[in-house]
């Protein structure tokens, strides 16, 4: 594994001074006085940032594996359940083979979440917790790489230019998920670079040939690989997104202008607003491993995007924004019209597209398909990209609720 220490998480050995090195890092302080103690950090800052360097540094004395660092987190984890969600749930654990690592390929929604609620689920029924991609593009500093290393998080390269480059990247992310898979851990990665920002989720076929490059030598099929590789789609649903309005921002200037660049730090903010921010309830499905039957990239990727919307739960805030009529719990109205109304008026339809668009797309696939486990045939696959079109959803008389 030397060869992939730019990208691989911290080892146990490397924990005790990494958490030494946070307990002085200033940004890393404020986080946490920040999260633990609200009002105390805004009404004496320096009295609780020294308060909570001293608890720090006792919670972490003794800390000397990644495991260990993992349990003593899962205290704050249970109150950001609290304090941010009406609940959690989860469902299909106990299918899952306990004698074998997965790769488990998920929907996209949220940049720390969407693993984190995933990690949490199956530490809970008892199981190992996996390892992360994350685009090194979220690396930005001392502290975001520190926490996400220390986290079981691997770098992907997001910026490479050249196809020399870029092919030498993807076989290095190919080859260090081989590596953990066959060392007896489980990996976790999006089903495609960047979060589905309209509601739509669709993998991007080059994933599974990337996940292929590894084998190439020995294995000609997907077929083949299946075999070896115990591949589970993921299916990750929220409620209320707390950073809807960010992402109807940027879809409302991709819509208007064609493109949209992103502030320096705008992903470390989202990071931070879809972490603390309200999401009403919260989902996890684990579906069903995928076998044989799948001769292309886009017939899996199609297969797995089938499995996950099947799987994904439907709030009553998708069918609010989609059909105009639902009842809402009344934290989540709140939260609901308050992000609407917080939007200037033309970034409105993009909120309500997010929640619509996920409803719409299941109800089509269902409709068209009835999500069956059958391998999809060229048709289908045309079928399920016309599906995945995002709806232009009007803004519906929603500014009150």
């Amino acid at each position: 594994m030397d060869s992939f220490d730019d990208i691989r998480p911290y080892r146990d050995e490397e924990v005790p001074a990494v958490l030494n090195r946070l307990v002085e890092d200033p940004n890393a302080l404020r986080g946490v006085a920040g999260f633990v103690a609200p009002w105390c950090y805004r009404l004496a800052p320096g009295l609780t940032l020294a308060a909570t360097k001293l608890g720090l540094t006792r919670q972490v004395r003794g800390l000397d594996s990644v495991d260990a660092l993992q349990l003593a987190l899962t205290a704050y984890f249970e109150k950001l359940i609290r304090r941010t969600t009406t609940g959690f749930t989860w469902d299909g654990v106990d299918a899952l083979d306990p004698s074998q690592p997965h790769l488990f390929v998920s929907n996209h929604r949220d940049i720390a979440l969407d693993s984190g609620f995933m990690n949490y689920a199956l530490w809970l029924s008892g199981r190992r917790t996996t390892q992360i991609a994350v685009g090194d593009n979220l690396l930005t500093n001392g502290t975001a790489i520190d926490l996400m290393r220390l986290n079981k998080s691997f770098s992907i390269a997001r910026a490479e230019t050249g196809a020399k480059a870029q092919f030498a990247s993807l076989m290095k992310t190919s080859s260090y998920i081989r590596s953990s898979i066959e060392a007896g851990e489980s990996v976790w990665i999006a089903q495609r670079e960047g979060r589905a920002k309209d509601g739509v989720d669709q993998s991007n076929p080059a994933l599974f040939k990337m996940f292929l490059l590894a084998y190439r030598d020995e294995f000609r099929s997907f077929d083949e690989w299946l075999e070896r590789v115990a591949l589970v789609p993921v299916s990750i649903s929220y409620e209320l997104d707390p950073c809807a309005a960010i992402k109807a921002k940027e879809l409302y200037f991709m819509d208007r202008d064609g493109k949209y660049d992103k502030n320096e730090g705008e992903d470390i903010r989202s990071m931070a607003m879809g972490i603390f921010g309200f999401k009403g309830r919260v989902h996890v499905s684990f579906g069903e491993r995928v076998e044989r039957g799948f001769e292309q990239a886009e017939d899996i990727s199609a297969h797995v995007d089938r499995m996950i919307v099947r799987n994904l739960k439907t709030y009553p805030t998708h069918v609010l924004a989609l059909d105009g009529c639902a009842e809402l719990d009344p934290q989540v109205r709140k939260a609901f019209y308050k992000a609407l109304d917080g939007c200037p008026r033309e970034h409105r339809k993009f909120v309500l597209m997010q929640y619509a668009n996920q409803l719409r797309h299941k109800r089509d696939l269902e409709r068209r398909f009835e999500l069956t486990r059958k391998s999809p045939t060229r048709a289908d696959r045309a079928a399920i990209a016309e599906s995945a079109e995002p709806v232009s959803v009007e803004a519906h008389d929603l500014t009150r609720p």
